[in-house]
């Protein structure tokens, strides 16, 4: 019925805007490439039956004669569809709970007795089998326990063969997409259960997985193979295999997955939830379904797909394109209303795949100006475009690097046995070659950040001085003629060779220091979120400074550690138990290790932090050698996770994490391993 919705909501509010509904305009396009034909057909359609409207008689327009044609031969399947669409097995097992059951246990185990008819006809004797996944037509849904103490919270998961909503192809994109097309009915859900008055654990309540603007590969929503019912209901708990001879291969479904708070001692109410209303709520998903918005969608993301691509095999490290909106609403990641759309400089305009827009290249670029004209916030669109966006971000087409790292100081974190001598040439009583600590100070964190980045791959670096250790970052040349003794190195007398040794490129936010004039091949003025090229500008003004700058000598980049798997566990020395723990402040616990993640900029949501330590738990249980082979170990994760889902990784042990996680780069893991303060590293 698509088409007499479409017609009903395009009505005006008169007394006479329901006469469409009776012509039933509608534009018919045929095979060829000739303009639409004009066809008139007040008989629209759900499925195989046809609804008629027409008009009573002039005085009546708003009460419609309806005719509903129904084929004979779905009339012969009505009593099929009667036995496979309701989920009968499961009101089995709820309607025989008592109403203050707060274990649901039947539920979960899905047990039931399963009649076989041998390949001799004869009837094979009963025996037990427990499937918690229940179907009803050709849907399905898996309920599962969260975790030990949610009994009452289960996760559901709701399998539904991409057919029905035409989906061909099975991306990431087109799985954000429908987790967000599916999520107006889920509210409408909850403002029926809603009673302020009252917790969730006494109304009931719906969580669905809200996503922010990042398109990632989530357990909340996917694609997967999921089994066909291959048996009938025979009642009670009892099935028999269906023996025809048909096969029932695993067939692709999209698969969202949510979790479901059952209200206290209202069993009746709960029975509603699952067995009623949350299938009538998939079905209208299902009528409703925009596929020409889920196209869309897809063709979004082959486009950032394709500027990645192109960025990747170019002199270019980042993406801006023109009309992007920047700057977020405050306290939100929402789009700010009637922000200054970005527009490049002439200078650095390029087209990539059909869309014209700034490109950042390769080497060393600065970005200054005055306070609040959008320096930091170019920068944090710079920073967001590792990720894909969706329609509507405003950063949809902000591309960046897949490896850039957000680097700042991060003062307190531990280091082990980090090279960080191109920074710092000494320390009283240490080797910098070898750095170790358990509390760094600013300098020396944000030199092993740096380094540490670099060691994992990062081609491109993005800096704000607001964040950063000042005595790193510079060190004019009045000080430089001033203090002789000088350990450390700072970073503007090292980006260009980082560049030129490393292909590491850097972008800095600088709106204090001069210094970095000198160093940039490329500088960007910020007024009132406008940009502009101001490279000859400052080059002019720096000139007669970089006659006097001398450089360091060259140094060594070089990392050369490994981890060893002593202490590299996710159980407390003398537990048998393993720990974890994700806190919303920004510290993964695990085993004896409390890591602190905050500096890690670029984990865009709380879910990535929940993923990473349910990552660091799986390699850490996969250790079989004295020293791990992390690269090795993180690269055969990803591919696992890749085959098999993220939530592969998940375990309902645990009770302080979140159920839905969003896929974290592999550097990130990295990262945070290296944050750990009881692991043990030695110098190769």
């Amino acid at each position: 019925m698509k088409r007499l919705y479409a017609k009903l909501m395009s009505i005006p509010y008169v007394e006479n805007g329901i006469n469409e509904i009776y012509t039933g305009t509608l534009s018919v396009y045929d095979a060829t490439m000739r303009p639409p034909v004009m066809q008139y057909e007040p008989v629209y359609y759900s499925g195989d039956i046809g609804y008629g409207y027409y008009e009573t008689n002039r005085a009546a327009i708003e009460c419609p004669t309806v005719i509903v044609s129904i084929p004979v031969e779905s009339l012969h399947k009505t009593s099929e569809r009667k036995e496979n669409d309701i989920l009968k097995r499961l009101l089995y097992y709820l309607n025989n709970m008592e109403n203050d059951t707060s274990t649901y246990k039947e539920m979960y185990a899905g047990e039931m007795f399963v009649e076989e008819i041998k390949s001799n006809g004869e009837l094979r004797e009963p025996y037990k089998e427990s499937s918690s996944t229940y179907f009803y037509g050709d849907k399905s849904f898996s309920i599962d326990l969260t975790n030990k103490l949610a009994k009452d919270k289960p996760t559901v998961t709701y399998h539904i063969p991409i057919e029905k909503l035409g989906i061909e192809n099975v991306c990431d994109a087109a799985a954000d997409y429908c987790l967000r097309a599916f999520a107006p009915y889920i509210d409408e859900l909850n403002a029926e259960l809603e009673n302020r008055s009252r917790p969730d654990s006494e109304n009931g309540k719906y969580y669905l997985y809200r996503p922010g603007g990042e398109v990632l590969k989530r357990n909340s929503a996917f694609f997967a193979l999921c089994p066909q019912r291959d048996y009938e209901y025979l009642g009670g708990n009892s099935v028999r295999i269906i023996n025809d001879g048909v096969p029932r291969p695993p067939r692709m479904c999209l698969c969202i997955r949510m979790m479901i708070q059952l209200p206290s001692k209202k069993l009746k109410r709960t029975i509603r939830m699952l067995v009623s209303d949350l299938p009538n709520a998939v079905d209208k998903f299902l009528a409703y379904f925009d596929m020409r918005e889920l196209e869309k969608a897809i063709a979004l993301a082959e486009k950032q797909a394709a500027v990645r691509a192109w960025l990747k095999n170019s002199d270019y490290c980042a993406f801006i394109a023109n009309g992007s909106i920047l700057p977020r609403s405050k306290g939100t990641d929402m789009p700010l209303k009637n922000a200054v759309p970005f527009k490049s400089v002439p200078r650095d305009e390029v087209e990539i795949c059909g869309v014209r827009g700034m490109g950042i290249k390769r080497g060393v670029t600065v970005i200054t100006g005055g306070g609040y004209s959008g320096k930091s916030t170019l920068l944090d669109a710079i920073s967001a475009g590792i990720y894909d966006h969706c329609s509507g971000d405003g950063r949809e087409l902000c591309i960046t690097d897949g490896t850039a790292v957000t680097v700042s100081a991060e003062d307190g974190r531990s280091v082990k046995h980090v090279n960080i001598s191109p920074f710092i040439k000494w320390i009283p009583g240490g080797d910098t070659r070898d750095f170790s600590t358990e509390h760094a100070s600013g300098s020396t964190s944000q030199a092993a950040n740096i380094m540490e980045a670099v060691e994992c791959g990062a081609r491109l670096l993005l800096i704000d001085e607001d964040r950063s250790a000042t005595n790193f970052m510079i060190r004019d040349e009045k000080m430089k003629a001033l203090i002789e003794k000088e350990p450390i190195t700072p970073f503007t007398d090292r980006v260009n060779e980082l560049f030129a040794d490393k292909g590491v490129s850097t972008v800095l936010v600088i709106g204090g220091s001069g210094e970095y004039l000198n160093v940039a091949d490329r500088i960007y003025m910020m007024e009132d979120f406008n940009i502009s090229d101001v490279t000859e500008k400052a080059k002019h003004i720096a000139k007669v400074k970089s006659a006097l700058r001398a450089l360091p000598e060259e140094s060594d980049w070089t990392q050369s550690r490994s981890l060893l798997a002593r202490g590299f566990v996710p159980r407390p020395e003398g537990s048998g138990s393993e720990r974890l723990e994700v806190s919303d402040m920004g510290f993964v616990i695990i085993g004896d290790e409390r890591i602190d993640v905050r500096g890690l900029h670029d984990i865009v949501s709380a879910n990535q932090l929940d993923a990473l330590g349910y990552m660091l738990r799986d390699i850490e249980n996969s250790v079989n050698s004295p020293v791990v082979d992390l690269d090795e170990m993180i690269a055969s994760l990803y591919r696992r996770i890749e085959a098999e889902g993220l939530d592969c990784v998940f375990s309902s042990y645990f009770t302080t994490t979140n159920r839905f996680m969003d896929m974290p780069r592999s550097i990130e893991l990295k990262l945070v391993i290296n944050r750990m303060c009881r692991i043990n590293v030695k110098k190769t």
